[in-house]
């Protein structure tokens, strides 16, 4: 990347050509022998853009955890939402962010509403005579109440599908293909609702940042899985248009997410269907009858999915170097808003595959995503898919951070039926390497320079606080040995004062090393690793 420290005589990622003597001291507590040294320059002095957060979304299964599971769900908040640690160990990954789905009401229609899956239907505070129930989605509330108390200030309320009752065919889930499943003459309504919940909440102390009014438009969203709609980019601006003069009108200063786009191609280019792709050009270009780039609540912003760009190294960076490239042309700030080992289009040479992989090998494979998000598509919001889920289908912890056992869950079912009874829960792998990223690198924190042999195996990122007190790096090893580090370190705006790492592998969950300053930072084999640098 343009402006980095040039450093000469990189080492090679080979054991050999790092010629660094074996001793099984050097290991930690891993035991590993570290035959690896690497080295890395970060420079404070080169900047990039600033963090806003890292977050997920309450779908959907949050709506009956916050609501039924009394025992357990203090501890769920907790590992979500604490940035507390305790005797060298987190209680949670300090999630800055939080997803909110206003739903669409599936679920006070019950059986009828067409979705099979009941844990897969979603509240609305509409009723059926289009007043509004604000006794409605008490689970949801319990969670971002818990967020406010752990020190949450950003809410993102997010829709699938506009409420039941303004929908073309009644239901949360689509039948008219690409266009929006919204009745002509409800634009104004769903735009009106999805401004007053955001006042509601803001009135109640909630900072509700954006409203996103549509998800992964690309899509018809005609199945009977969960809610969901097409959108086409004309319908999407018009909706936009309404939802920014209900904002203005309620004085509120929430501003409107747009994008949700299903992958990153959807944003630069025209791919699939040409009136619901290359979205920042519809959206950004002047020219274009779907222009909303000057609307009061819609600032240079653009969000998407890093779903099946994920397949191979070198092919998601070249996708997230396009997105960059195209945010740059426009003028615009961009978030990852979704992501989860989705697709099935992984390299057998970079991915051992579902059926073998641990839980571990999917959240190092998470790494890479997040990490080629933040530094080549230079994205100031990263965020997980759903917090919480049941895990099934044999997906292991592919879609969710907390693995919920619901009391008496038989297994592979098609649908999860008894989520009000209580069970137990598992925080998974992903949890805590996402919070290797997210309990550290803080809103405001910046990006700066980090040199390093950067590899598939071998990368990693560094971040400077806001104050200039802190400066956290964030690396992942997939190799199978530990590697020490050779660190340079530039324009560092204080004297280090002390250095700790906190390691996520197949054995630890973030666990703390206190280190002399003078020490080398030592990573173990098949982890992430943050590093904490106190400056004075």
């Amino acid at each position: 990347m343009k402006g980095y420290s040039i450093i000469l005589g990189l080492l090679a990622l080979t054991a050999c050509s790092d010629n660094t003597p074996e001793n099984p001291e050097d290991g930690g507590d891993s035991g590993e022998i570290v035959s690896v040294e690497k080295r890395v320059t970060i420079d404070a002095g080169q900047t990039f853009q600033k963090m806003v957060g890292f977050g997920a979304s309450d779908c959907w299964t949050p709506a009956y955890i916050g609501k039924y599971w009394t025992s357990g769900r203090d501890r769920i908040s907790e590992l979500l939402f604490s940035s507390e640690i305790v005797d060298g160990q987190p209680k949670g990954i300090g999630l800055s962010m939080w997803r909110v789905n206003l739903g669409g009401g599936s679920t006070e229609q019950g059986d009828e509403s067409g979705i099979v899956d009941k844990s897969r239907r979603a509240e609305s505070y509409l009723t059926d005579n289009l007043s509004l129930d604000w006794t409605h989605c008490e689970g949801q509330r319990y969670f971002m109440s818990r967020a406010k108390e752990f020190g949450v200030n950003n809410y993102v309320l997010f829709s699938n599908t506009p409420p039941v009752q303004y929908t073309l065919n009644g239901k949360g889930f689509s039948q008219n293909g690409g266009s929006a499943n919204l009745k002509a003459d409800c634009y104004d309504d769903f735009a009106a609702y999805m401004a007053e919940v955001a006042k509601h909440y803001v009135d109640e102390g909630f900072s509700v940042s954006h409203i996103s009014p549509v998800n992964e438009p690309q899509y018809n969203w005609d199945g009977n899985g969960q809610e969901g709609s097409g959108w086409k980019n004309e319908e999407i601006a018009k909706l936009a248009r309404e939802l920014d003069s209900q904002l203005t009108q309620k004085g509120l200063s929430t501003n409107i997410l747009l994008g949700e786009s299903g992958d990153w191609e959807y944003l630069y280019k025209v791919k699939d269907d040409a009136n619901r792709s290359n979205v920042l050009s519809a959206f950004f270009s002047t020219s274009s009858s779907a222009y909303v780039g000057d609307l009061s609540h819609v600032k240079n912003l653009i969000c998407g999915h890093s779903y099946w760009t994920d397949g191979t190294w070198d092919g998601m960076r070249e996708v997230r170097k396009k997105v960059a490239e195209a945010a740059t042309q426009y003028g615009v700030e961009v978030w990852q808003s979704e992501w989860s080992m989705l697709g099935d289009n992984y390299s057998s040479s970079e991915f051992v595959g579902y059926d073998a992989a641990s839980e571990m090998d999917i959240a190092l494979y998470m790494s890479k995503v997040i990490h080629n998000d933040l530094t080549v598509a230079n994205v100031t919001s990263w965020n997980y898919w759903v917090a919480m889920d049941v895990s099934r289908w044999g997906q292991k912890n592919r879609f969710l951070l907390i693995s919920l056992t619901p009391k008496g869950w038989a297994g592979d079912k098609e649908s999860v039926d008894n989520l009000e009874e209580e069970g137990s829960f598992n925080a998974t792998a992903t949890l805590w390497v996402l919070g290797n990223y997210s309990r550290f690198i803080r809103p405001d924190y910046q990006r700066i320079s980090a040199t390093l042999n950067e590899s598939m195996s071998f990368f990693g990122s560094a971040w400077i606080s806001p104050q200039q007190d802190c400066i956290v790096a964030v690396y992942t090893n997939l190799s199978s040995k530990g590697v020490r580090l050779n660190e340079t370190r530039q324009n560092w705006p204080g004297e280090l004062k002390s250095i700790k790492t906190y390691t996520t592998s197949a054995n630890k969950q973030l666990v703390e090393k206190v280190l002399e300053t003078e020490d080398s930072v030592v990573l173990d084999a098949e982890s992430v690793t943050t590093v904490v640098y106190e400056l004075k």
